[in-house]
């Protein structure tokens, strides 16, 4: 089975994690929310309470996809947490799967792992691509890294990694079966 960490910390935008995890789950792929704060509750950046299923102290790089959400404060918080960092950089090494949207992807950038790859994120944070192809497109996929425009583009990406972990058919499936017509 497909996995996929979620890395959530307060400020995060809450349906840009959550869309594209539920998609992911309705497809049957194993996503875990993983807390970046030391504690498993979360506060999002509209004040929605939740609760993540582990730290990040407690998780090993066993997943096939690390997702970040993006919102702020939450985009800082995961930029500054340095153990996140070293994993984003090992998992890209080893040759794994990263997505990331809204402002989040400006953490990818940082980190230069956007070098010389075609990108999106949130209007604004551009120049946070650093080496990046931009483009406006909801959705880009560029070899193994994954970057979403915005919330707005939540079920896209979502239905993007289906794709990519599960196949074609299973996400076109998924789409038809909640009833999503955007082309």
């Amino acid at each position: 089975m497909a996995k996929v960490y979620a890395f959530v910390a307060d400020g995060m935008e809450e349906v840009e994690c959550l869309g594209v995890c539920d998609v992911l789950n309705r497809a049957g792929v194993d996503v875990t929310l993983v807390s970046v704060m030391g504690r498993k509750q979360i506060i999002g950046s509209h004040g929605f309470k939740l609760e993540a299923d582990t730290l990040f102290e407690e998780i090993t790089d066993d997943a096939d996809v690390l997702f970040l959400p993006g919102g702020m404060p939450g985009t800082r918080h995961l930029k500054e947490h340095e153990g996140l960092s070293r994993l984003l950089l090992q998992h890209a090494k080893d040759g794994k799967r990263l997505a990331a949207i809204c402002a989040a992807p400006s953490v990818l950038g940082g980190l230069g792992l956007l070098k010389g790859h075609k990108a999106t994120c949130f209007p604004g944070y551009e120049e946070t691509l650093e080496g990046a192809c931009h483009c406006n497109d909801c959705v880009v996929t560029d070899r193994l890294i994954s970057t979403g425009r915005g919330m707005g583009c939540s079920l896209d990406l979502g239905l993007e990694l289906v794709r990519l972990l599960k196949g074609e058919d299973e996400a076109r499936e998924l789409k038809s079966k909640i009833q999503y017509d955007r082309p």
